[in-house]
C-alpha cells in the first residue's frame, strides 16, 4: 500500500502502538495523530454533517478544525495538535461535532 507521506530520516525515536479505527499501528512517539493518519494512507478523520464528504488534516496547526477525531472516547480532539501515546484509541467522527 502506498502512503501519502514518507517520514524523513531522523534520530531514532521510541515507537508507540496506537489503534486507528481498530487497526493497530506502530508509529514514532513524536508523531501527532494527524501525522500517523497521513503516513498510514488514511487521511480522512471525519465526515461533514451535510454531504458526508470525507475531511482530513488541512492546516496542520490547529486553526481549521478539519482533523477532529475521537480519542479514547473523547470526541472533537484535534489530530494535528495531539501527540500519539502508547495504547491510544483513535476513531473517525461522522457528521457534526459532538459534546462529550
Amino acid at each position: 500500500m502506498s502512503t501519502l507521506f514518507e517520514s524523513l530520516d531522523t534520530l531514532p525515536s521510541p515507537m508507540v502502538r496506537v489503534a486507528i479505527d481498530g487497526t493497530h499501528r506502530h508509529v514514532p512517539s513524536h508523531y501527532t495523530i494527524a501525522a500517523a493518519l497521513l503516513e498510514g494512507a488514511t487521511p480522512a478523520c471525519r465526515t461533514t454533517p451535510v454531504s458526508g464528504a470525507p475531511r482530513g488534516p488541512f492546516c496542520m496547526m490547529g486553526v481549521c478544525f478539519d482533523c477532529l477525531v475521537e480519542v479514547d472516547g473523547v470526541p472533537n480532539v484535534q489530530a494535528c495538535t495531539t501527540r500519539v501515546r502508547d495504547g491510544m484509541q483513535v476513531r473517525a467522527m461522522a457528521g457534526k461535532a459532538r459534546l462529550a
